[in-house]
Parts: structure tokens; C-alpha cells; sequence
């Protein structure tokens, strides 16, 4: 695990056990939000935590969300391996509690209830509240709240994880597709960490408008796939839902043969008024910081927000829908953002990284404003932007397609050029090719120009960068090539001082182009490297080099506080499929949606460049 990773689990359990405590709100915020940041961070903050003390705090304050107390906890950390207020903390609180937070649904406050009032001190207790029944006895423990407990548990145990987005989205679009037909429906939509484009998702939340919300509920819980229906009422049904676990070139970890577990992932309903559509859509998106921060804007503007739309403000404990009060705005999330002073933010932007000020509509332009005309959600990189595949494989190594085929499709799909980059010779299991083989494989690619008009066919490789840095081939081979990928396939547990020095030096190589899957990591499975990206950023400006991201939902590698990064500092980045089989194209989607999230235009994008363009880029190593 990487500092940043230990920081960030460590700040947020502090965050969690002070919240159970009941301690002082502003400190669990604050914890919070450090552990959120410090998990994103793009740079590696060990180097910058064994700086001379003053030093180190000084720049460490300069990150957003980490103060003074933060810094020195955060410099505690990295020269001890310990906090001391978290092991305090751990001091004044049962340990069985902290796997219980884990649990969906058993948040800090309800842990603090289940311990203070119900003298629950790890799971073995709560299951013996739940079989006596004394857990309906303590406060908000109705019989469905305990239900939902149990079931949270359940699925806990069967060692339930988040979903890759690639996973989830064609559950969430059949469901959309299905409901979309039932009578009497005007809205439907996935809201959620699905519709914000995360690179995983806890569950999926289907949001409705219709006339007769019952058909709605039965047409869902209906559903072929639904194995379990939790619940089942007038305007909100949850279900579990079958996954098909196929990923590919990857396999599903767990289980197999007759013990095998049917994966499966909850999916929640609401079926709402239409007046409400567009606040109940931007609630049930979120994410909870974007939502807190908008809801705090409110307030200053004199007004309050909530699912059900913008009210006036007073100082009634009811909520204004309770009491009729009419919404400034509800009806579109357009006009709530109008309403707040904002321009419209993107779903895939909503999640508390500086979105709100650089929204504004009184605003000047800032960092992830766009080159298309207006600051705003049109600046953002668009899957029709695309236009190139530069990273691709055939039957020579381990793809499925021809070079023919390959070209066939990626000219069907509208794209100007098609790169084919079949594996190095190291990479063994993936059939690599030798310099003989690649030789060949160069003159075949250069026939097949000839047979395939209307798009061009670059002949490359996706070459391995060796333990050291050095790449897979001699230089006078890789002369040869229009196009060099240049990937981490082995070694990837380095620490992260080796790590950057050996991506480092595979950037500084004149004739790279490309910086492929540059942690190598795979979502759910293996961590990758952690490599310091704001020098690897840096480099990559320097030498004219595209730092990728690779759209397979397994690696989405570059992640988006990634790409975040390389924006603001000026690298170019390229989004490509890494296409082994037709499917893979499909992926597109995913590598788009990362790149919005992390505030790329279309223009820093090397795909999206008209082909002349493009060809001259490639030729300037040549």
C-alpha cells in the first residue's frame, strides 16, 4: 500500500471513530475530507513529509484541505509508521466496531447507538440484538431499517465489493431501456456514482417519473434478472440483480463449481413527482460533498436546497414541500444550477474538486476551461470527439482480429487512423513478437494500407518498459515503427521512488510517443505502481509524450485525479481501447467518461486531432 493509501485509510477511520464518539463536527469533517484528498492526491506525499520539519508543514499546508494539525499528523505518520491520536481513538473504542462501519448502512452514528445504547461491541453481538429482538427497541430501528441491517450483513459476508463501472452501466441500461416501455412513464434515468462515471459503484439507484408509480414498481421487481426483492412499496422498490461476470481477458475472483455464489449488485427505485425531476436527479447523482457544497451555497443565497427543489428560505422546522411552498426551481437541474449562480457541471465533475467556483457564472475562465467557445459543460471531451485508436493488437500476439479486420472496424466506426501495436517480444504470454516476427509484421501491416482506403494504418507495437526503464526492442527497430506505446507489464510492485525513475526513463526516450497504462493497475485486482505523477507529468511536456488512458473498465489507467493532474500541467494525453477483440471498442466509453472527470477538452486529447494533425506529431520523433 502506498503512503498516500495508508494516509487516506488512516484519516478517514480517524474521521469515523471520532464520529462515534461524538466529537466535535468541524474535526470529523475535517478528517474526512484530508483522507478524500490524500487518497486522490496524484503526487506521492512521502518525499514532502521527511523535508526539514518547518519545511515539510509549510508545504504540506499549501494542499488544499490539509491545516496545520493535518500536516503534523500527516509528517507523524511517515517518520514513525503511527498517529498517535488514532491509536487514542482505537484506545476508546471496541475494535469490533470499526469492521462494522464497513457494513452498508451502519454509518458512525448508527455504530455509536448499536454500542452506547445496545452494548453491541462487534458483529457476533449485533446478530444477538437482531435474533432476541432488542434491536427494536433503540432509536430509528424499525422492522424494515433491521431487515435492510441484516441483509447489509449478509452480503458483507459473501465479501461483497464495489462493481466496475464496466460492469454495472449494462445493468443500469437495461433497467432504463425496460422501464422506458411501462405506461405512463415520462423520465427515466440511472443517477449515482454510475451516472458521475466512477471508476466503481456500490450499487445503482433508477430514478422515475410516472402516472401510475405502482405499474412502475411491479415492472421493475419483475425484471428476469431480479434474484431478491428487499422491498417492495408505492414509490420505492430495491432489488438484487444478476451480474454477468464476464470481463474479458480477465476473470471474476471468488468462488466456482457448485459453491459458486451468483454475483449479484442492489438496485433501488424511486419513482418520483414530476415537478421535483431535476433536484431529485441532482440529489440522487451527487456525490454527498458536491451536494453539501451546493446546499451551503444555498444558504448564503438565502435559500435551501433538497431533493425535492430550491425553496426561500425561513425559519419553519418543517421542510417547504410539507407546507406547499412553491420551489424557485426543481423542475430541470439546469435551472436549480441557473438559480445558484452556477452554469450547468457535468455529472462525471460533481464531486467536490473545485467545480463550484469554476462554475460560476460570474466567474473568469480557469483551470478546465475548454478552447471550444464557453467556459462550461461543452468544453469537456465528448465521445464523438474521437477519431483515432492508437493502441491495438491482432493475431500476431494475443488480439483477435486480423489486421484487416481490425482496420475494417475502426474505419466503420468513423476513426481517420487505426495504429496496430502488437506486444514486445518479453511479454511471452502474450505471444510478443520477436524482431524477425516484427519485422515481417510491419510489411504485412504496410499490404494492408493497400487494401483498406479511407483510413490509415500505422504499423506500431505496444513495447514493454523493462524493470530498468530500457524498452523491449534496439532503437534501430523501433525507427521502423510509426508509432511506439510504451507499457509496464511486469514489475509492478516497485516502490515509488523505482518506479518513477524507470517510467522516467522510458518517457525520456526519443522515439516513445505514448506512456501506456502508465500504473499498470487493475481495478478491484492489483494496486500498480505509484509512480510520482507530477514529475512523470512534467517529463511527459517536456519530451512531447501522451501519457494514456486506457479505457478498459479493469484499468481506466490513467484514473481521473490523474488526468486531473496532467491537464493542469500541460500534457497531452491520448484515450485508447487497447483493442484485442471488436468489443473492445465499446470500451471507448469509459476512457471518455475518466477523461471528463478529470476536466479534459477535447483539444488536449491526441485522438481527437484531424489526421494531417496527428501524422505530423507522430513524425516528429521520426
Amino acid at each position: 500500500m502506498s503512503v498516500n493509501a495508508a494516509l487516506a485509510e488512516r484519516f478517514s477511520l480517524i474521521a469515523k471513530l471520532m464520529d462515534v464518539l461524538g466529537e466535535d463536527r468541524f474535526k470529523v469533517l475535517a478528517h474526512a475530507k484530508a483522507a478524500r484528498i490524500i487518497g486522490d492526491l496524484a503526487q506521492d506525499i512521502e518525499p514532502i513529509a521527511r523535508l526539514p520539519a518547518p519545511e515539510a508543514r509549510k508545504r504540506l499546508v499549501e494542499l488544499e484541505g490539509v491545516g496545520p494539525k493535518i500536516a503534523d499528523k500527516i509528517v507523524e505518520f511517515v517518520t514513525t509508521g503511527t498517529i498517535g491520536e488514532l491509536d487514542e481513538l482505537r484506545a476508546r473504542v471496541p475494535a469490533g466496531l470499526v469492521p462494522l462501519m464497513d457494513i452498508p448502512g451502519l454509518g458512525p452514528k448508527t455504530v455509536a447507538v448499536l454500542w452506547q445504547q445496545g452494548k453491541v461491541e462487534d458483529l457476533a453481538g449485533l446478530k444477538r440484538i437482531i435474533a432476541d429482538g432488542s434491536i427494536l427497541n433503540l432509536p430509528r430501528m424499525g422492522e424494515k431499517a433491521v431487515a435492510k441491517i441484516e441483509e447489509s450483513i449478509a452480503l458483507a459476508e459473501q465479501g461483497s465489493q464495489r462493481l466496475n463501472i464496466g460492469l454495472a452501466t449494462p445493468i443500469a441500461e437495461r433497467i432504463v431501456e425496460h422501464l422506458k416501455k411501462v405506461r405512463g412513464v415520462k423520465h427515466v434515468a440511472c443517477a449515482g456514482s454510475a451516472r458521475r462515471g466512477r471508476e466503481t459503484v456500490g450499487d445503482l439507484d433508477i430514478l422515475v417519473t410516472a402516472t401510475d408509480p405502482g405499474a412502475v414498481g411491479k415492472a421493475f421487481r419483475a425484471m428476469p434478472e431480479v434474484r431478491q426483492s428487499i422491498l417492495a412499496g408505492e414509490t420505492k422498490s430495491s432489488v438484487r440483480i444478476a451480474i454477468n461476470p464476464d470481463m474479458g481477458r480477465w476473470t471474476l475472483e471468488g468462488q466456482h463449481g457448485k459453491e459458486a455464489v451468483e454475483p449479484t449488485i442492489q438496485v433501488d427505485l424511486r419513482v418520483l413527482d414530476d415537478s421535483s425531476w431535476g433536484a431529485a436527479l441532482m440529489y440522487f447523482t451527487g456525490s454527498k460533498e458536491h451536494n453539501v457544497g451546493l446546499r451551503e451555497r444555498a444558504l448564503k443565497m438565502g435559500m435551501t436546497l433538497n431533493e425535492y427543489g430550491l425553496f426561500p428560505r425561513d425559519d419553519a422546522d418543517e421542510p417547504p414541500q410539507k407546507r406547499g411552498i412553491k420551489p424557485v426551481a426543481a423542475k430541470t437541474e439546469e435551472e436549480v444550477y441557473e438559480k445558484l449562480g452556477l452554469e450547468f457541471i457535468p455529472p462525471e465533475l460533481r464531486e467536490d474538486r473545485g467545480e463550484v467556483v469554476a462554475f460560476e457564472r460570474t466567474a473568469k475562465p480557469g483551470k478546465g476551461a475548454g478552447e471550444r467557445g464557453s467556459r462550461g459543460a461543452d468544453a469537456l471531451i465528448e465521445l464523438s470527439d474521437i477519431k483515432a485508436e492508437l493502441h491495438a493488437h491482432t493475431t500476431a500476439s494475443d488480439g483477435r482480429l486480423s489486421i484487416l479486420e481490425l482496420a475494417s472496424e475502426a474505419k466503420r466506426r468513423g476513426f481517420h487512423t487505426i495504429a496496430v501495436t502488437d506486444h514486445s517480444k518479453s511479454s511471452v504470454i502474450a505471444n510478443g513478437l520477436r524482431p524477425d516476427r516484427l519485422r515481417k509484421h510491419i510489411g504485412a501491416i504496410h499490404a494492408a494500407r493497400d487494401r483498406i482506403k479511407g483510413i490509415t494504418i500505422l504499423a506500431g507495437s505496444e513495447v514493454d518498459i523493462l524493470s530498468d526503464g530500457s524498452l523491449d526492442y534496439d532503437d534501430d527497430l523501433l525507427a521502423e515503427l510509426d508509432i511506439v506505446v510504451a507499457s509496464p507489464h511486469v514489475a509492478l510492485s516497485q516502490d515509488p521512488a523505482t518506479a518513477t525513475r524507470r517510467l522516467l526513463r522510458a518517457v525520456r526516450h526519443p522515439m516513445v510517443h505514448i506512456l501506456g497504462h502508465p500504473t499498470g493497475r487493475l481495478i478491484n485486482k492489483r494496486a500498480g505502481l505509484s509512480p510520482d505523477m507530477p514529475e512523470l507529468i512534467a517529463a511527459a511536456k517536456e519530451h512531447n509524450v501522451a501519457l494514456e488512458i486506457n479505457a478498459h473498465w479493469m484499468r481506466l489507467d490513467l484514473r481521473d485525479t490523474h488526468v486531473r493532474a496532467a491537464v493542469e500541467g500541460g500534457a497531452l494525453i491520448a484515450i485508447d481501447c487497447d483493442v484485442h477483440e471488436v468489443a473492445d471498442y465499446d470500451n471507448l466509453r469509459f476512457g471518455v467518461m475518466t477523461g471528463r472527470r478529470g476536466w479534459l477538452t477535447a483539444e488536449g486529447c491526441i485522438n481527437t486531432w484531424a489526421g494531417p494533425r496527428l501524422h505530423k506529431w507522430l513524425r516528429a520523433k521520426r
